[in-house]
């Protein structure tokens, strides 16, 4: 027995890659175009900044729904933010 072929583990890492970055684009939860995702042995390694750690777990959440049998590691970084109370008086 092959396996199926639509199985993530039996495409190409380059178009499972390409797959998964475009539903991080697409779908609504996520809608993120500035995360890198890479096939590296079998894991998916996604990497680049977001605002929150929700939308940080968010972009896992997303590729465990389309490939839930492979490893996932979430490089993703939290930028730091202002909170609307730090931000700097300029009035006179």
């Amino acid at each position: 027995m092959s396996g199926n072929p639509n199985s993530p583990r039996q495409r190409p890492p380059e178009y499972l890659a390409a797959e998964l970055h475009r539903a991080l684009a697409e779908d609504p939860r996520t809608a993120e175009q500035g995360v890198r995702v890479r096939i590296r042995g079998g894991v998916v390694v996604l990497d680049g900044e977001v605002g929150t750690t929700q939308r940080r777990q968010l972009l896992a959440d997303v590729v465990h729904d389309i490939a839930p049998e492979l490893p996932i590691h979430n490089d993703v970084h939290v930028t730091a933010t202002a909170r609307p109370g730090d931000s700097e008086d300029l009035g006179g």
